[in-house]
């Protein structure tokens, strides 16, 4: 079976999520995120990349990441900010306020938090949510969306599979029942699997990018095989094989759409699947065979030189409760 490669990719980069406020709100109203890197720490310890989403579960308001124009949003919708910029919830637009860092600190409480604020006139329902993944060494997903992505519940197939995740996470965000904090965290990275699918759809024919390499033929095939087996000693004449291309019109290609040449990618993402085998317990003598390396020694300087620090020295930091720090400059 062909692998899917955004599965892959998520699986990777440990994808998880939570719900975190449900918002009873009154207009007039107004709600300031700061930068996600501010808070992450605090909602979702661990993650290198905090993302943050919102759905409006009732009534409308508007929103938009701070510095840019505000989006109408309406019952059903969806609004997520997968670069983690500060941004703005409000009932009307050009509202603002300073952040409430409160807000976010560290609770024993049962997630989500319910809150109430606002003047007493329309009123709205906003549940708000995190997303925690890695972003070092290589999560190309990452570097793929924009800075905004909103999703009309009305319009296309708004009202398909994405809208029943919606309405399911706001029914479990109600309750407080046993698991509902697993159930949530699940229908979060369902809900983001589905927003990346349907931006991907959305995508003009012309766009280049990661997210475009996975829709071309070409270079979705050769994406899948390097996925598929990772560990193969791939060189840019076996996977212009693979897709049934010659080694120039391949290598031109796949560099014209991703934006780097094949066998840098697979570098890159055999650094990622590295650092989460030596995160995991890994041996490095067992994670170079497992990544494609001959030798240790051969592993131990692509690793340093693509991430910035020796093998042992990221599983040291990791295990010791830091957060790894990409230094390379590949």
């Amino acid at each position: 079976m062909k692998t899917d490669v955004l599965s892959d990719v998520l699986r990777a980069v440990r994808l998880t999520g939570a719900v975190y406020f449900d918002f009873e709100l009154s207009a007039p109203w107004v709600a300031e995120a700061p930068p996600s890197h501010e808070i992450a720490d605090r909602v979702m310890p661990g993650a290198q990349r905090v993302i943050e989403y919102h759905v409006v579960a009732r009534g409308s308001c508007w929103g938009h990441a701070v510095g840019a124009d505000p989006i109408r949003l309406r019952e059903g919708d969806l609004l997520v900010f997968p670069q983690g910029h500060a941004h703005v919830l409000a009932s009307a637009p050009g509202m603002r306020a300073a952040p409430d860092l409160t807000l976010f600190a560290r609770r024993t409480t049962p997630l989500p938090l319910v809150y109430e604020m606002g003047g007493g006139g329309d009123r709205a329902r906003i549940v708000c949510g995190f997303l925690g993944c890695d972003e070092r060494p290589y999560n190309p997903l990452l570097a793929a969306l924009p800075p905004v992505i909103h999703l009309a519940a009305t319009g296309g197939d708004g009202s398909g599979w994405l809208s029943t995740l919606l309405h399911r996470a706001v029914g479990e965000s109600g309750q407080a029942q046993a698991g509902s904090a697993n159930i949530l965290a699940r229908l979060s990275e369902l809900m983001f699997v589905e927003v990346v699918r349907r931006y991907l759809a959305t995508l003009p024919p012309a766009e280049t990018g990661w997210l475009a390499g996975l829709r071309d033929a070409v270079v979705g095939q050769a994406l899948a095989a390097m996925h598929a087996a990772p560990a193969e000693p791939w060189t840019v004449e076996g996977l212009a094989r693979e897709v049934g291309l010659s080694r120039s019109v391949f290598a031109e290609r796949f560099q014209e759409i991703v934006g780097q040449p094949p066998m840098q990618y697979l570098a890159l993402w055999r650094m990622q699947l590295a650092s989460r085998l030596l995160v995991d317990g890994g041996q490095v003598a067992a994670v170079a065979t497992a990544v494609g390396y001959e030798s240790d020694a051969a592993f131990s300087r692509a690793f340093k030189k693509l991430v910035g620090q020796a093998p042992a020295t990221w599983r040291r930091r990791a295990h010791a409760g830091g957060t790894p720090r990409f230094t390379g400059d590949a």
